[in-house]
Protein backbone atom coordinates (compact mmCIF):
# COMPACT_ATOMS: atom_id res chain seq x y z
CA UNK A 1 0.00 0.00 0.00
CA UNK A 2 1.49 3.35 -1.02
CA UNK A 3 1.32 6.72 0.69
CA UNK A 4 0.02 8.51 -2.39
CA UNK A 5 -0.88 7.89 -5.99
CA UNK A 6 0.94 11.03 -7.14
CA UNK A 7 3.11 13.79 -5.75
CA UNK A 8 0.06 16.04 -6.15
CA UNK A 9 -1.75 14.11 -3.42
CA UNK A 10 1.08 14.46 -0.88
CA UNK A 11 0.17 16.78 2.00
CA UNK A 12 3.74 18.06 1.85
CA UNK A 13 3.30 19.12 -1.77
CA UNK A 14 -0.10 20.69 -1.08
CA UNK A 15 1.29 22.76 1.80
CA UNK A 16 4.26 23.89 -0.30
CA UNK A 17 1.86 25.12 -2.99
CA UNK A 18 -0.28 26.88 -0.39
CA UNK A 19 2.74 28.70 1.01
CA UNK A 20 4.02 29.75 -2.41
CA UNK A 21 0.57 31.07 -3.38
CA UNK A 22 0.29 33.09 -0.16
CA UNK A 23 3.77 34.51 -0.69
CA UNK A 24 2.93 35.41 -4.27
CA UNK A 25 -0.17 37.30 -3.18
CA UNK A 26 1.57 39.11 -0.33
CA UNK A 27 4.63 39.98 -2.42
CA UNK A 28 2.45 41.73 -4.97
CA UNK A 29 2.30 44.63 -2.53
CA UNK A 30 6.09 44.87 -2.08
CA UNK A 31 7.62 48.10 -3.43
CA UNK A 32 8.55 48.18 -7.12
CA UNK A 33 12.23 48.61 -6.27
CA UNK A 34 12.12 45.09 -4.76
CA UNK A 35 10.82 43.51 -7.98
CA UNK A 36 14.18 42.07 -9.09
CA UNK A 37 15.53 41.37 -5.63
CA UNK A 38 13.40 40.41 -2.64
CA UNK A 39 10.17 39.77 -4.57
CA UNK A 40 11.96 37.58 -7.11
CA UNK A 41 13.98 35.71 -4.48
CA UNK A 42 11.12 34.90 -2.13
CA UNK A 43 8.89 33.77 -4.98
CA UNK A 44 11.60 31.57 -6.49
CA UNK A 45 12.55 29.88 -3.23
CA UNK A 46 8.95 29.26 -2.18
CA UNK A 47 8.03 27.84 -5.59
CA UNK A 48 11.12 25.68 -5.68
CA UNK A 49 10.00 23.69 -2.64
CA UNK A 50 7.05 22.19 -4.51
CA UNK A 51 9.17 21.63 -7.62
CA UNK A 52 11.74 19.69 -5.58
CA UNK A 53 8.99 17.56 -4.00
CA UNK A 54 7.62 16.78 -7.46
CA UNK A 55 11.13 15.88 -8.63
CA UNK A 56 11.73 13.61 -5.64
CA UNK A 57 8.58 11.72 -6.55
CA UNK A 58 10.02 11.00 -9.98
CA UNK A 59 13.26 9.78 -8.43
CA UNK A 60 11.78 7.53 -5.77
CA UNK A 61 13.05 4.45 -7.60
CA UNK A 62 16.45 5.45 -6.20
CA UNK A 63 16.22 6.16 -2.49
CA UNK A 64 19.38 8.27 -2.33
CA UNK A 65 18.13 10.50 -5.15
CA UNK A 66 14.73 10.74 -3.47
CA UNK A 67 16.38 11.89 -0.23
CA UNK A 68 18.65 14.29 -2.09
CA UNK A 69 15.69 16.05 -3.71
CA UNK A 70 13.86 16.23 -0.38
CA UNK A 71 16.99 17.73 1.15
CA UNK A 72 16.94 20.35 -1.63
CA UNK A 73 13.26 21.04 -0.87
CA UNK A 74 14.08 21.52 2.80
CA UNK A 75 16.92 23.89 1.92
CA UNK A 76 14.54 25.94 -0.22
CA UNK A 77 12.01 26.21 2.59
CA UNK A 78 14.81 27.47 4.87
CA UNK A 79 15.74 30.03 2.22
CA UNK A 80 12.09 31.07 2.10
CA UNK A 81 12.17 31.55 5.87
CA UNK A 82 15.19 33.83 5.42
CA UNK A 83 13.42 35.97 2.81
CA UNK A 84 10.32 36.14 5.02
CA UNK A 85 12.50 37.53 7.80
CA UNK A 86 13.95 40.12 5.42
CA UNK A 87 10.45 41.13 4.27
CA UNK A 88 9.33 41.41 7.88
CA UNK A 89 12.35 43.50 8.88
CA UNK A 90 11.66 45.82 5.92
CA UNK A 91 8.08 46.09 7.20
CA UNK A 92 6.58 44.58 4.04
CA UNK A 93 4.83 41.96 6.21
CA UNK A 94 3.04 42.57 9.48
CA UNK A 95 3.40 40.35 12.57
CA UNK A 96 0.38 38.20 11.71
CA UNK A 97 1.42 37.58 8.10
CA UNK A 98 5.01 36.85 9.05
CA UNK A 99 4.20 34.48 11.92
CA UNK A 100 1.56 32.61 9.93
CA UNK A 101 3.94 31.96 7.04
CA UNK A 102 6.89 31.20 9.29
CA UNK A 103 4.87 28.57 11.17
CA UNK A 104 3.71 27.04 7.89
CA UNK A 105 7.33 26.85 6.68
CA UNK A 106 8.41 25.22 9.92
CA UNK A 107 5.58 22.69 9.64
CA UNK A 108 6.56 22.02 6.04
CA UNK A 109 10.15 21.41 7.10
CA UNK A 110 8.97 18.84 9.63
CA UNK A 111 6.86 17.12 6.98
CA UNK A 112 9.79 16.99 4.56
CA UNK A 113 12.03 15.54 7.24
CA UNK A 114 9.41 12.92 8.08
CA UNK A 115 9.42 11.91 4.42
CA UNK A 116 13.21 11.62 4.57
CA UNK A 117 13.00 9.46 7.72
CA UNK A 118 10.43 7.21 6.02
CA UNK A 119 12.08 7.28 2.58
CA UNK A 120 12.26 3.49 2.39
CA UNK A 121 8.45 3.37 2.55
CA UNK A 122 8.15 5.76 -0.40
CA UNK A 123 10.84 4.05 -2.44
CA UNK A 124 9.71 0.42 -2.41
CA UNK A 125 9.67 -1.08 -5.91
CA UNK A 126 6.04 -2.17 -5.63
CA UNK A 127 4.98 1.46 -5.14
CA UNK A 128 6.45 2.75 -8.38
CA UNK A 129 4.13 2.78 -11.33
Amino acid sequence: MSYAASFKSLDTYKLSREISFEIYNLSRSFPKEEKYSLTDQIRRSSRSVGAQIAECWGKRRYEKHFISKLTDADAEQYETQHWLEVAFECRYLDDVQFNKLLHKCEALGKMINNMIQKSNQFCKDDKIE
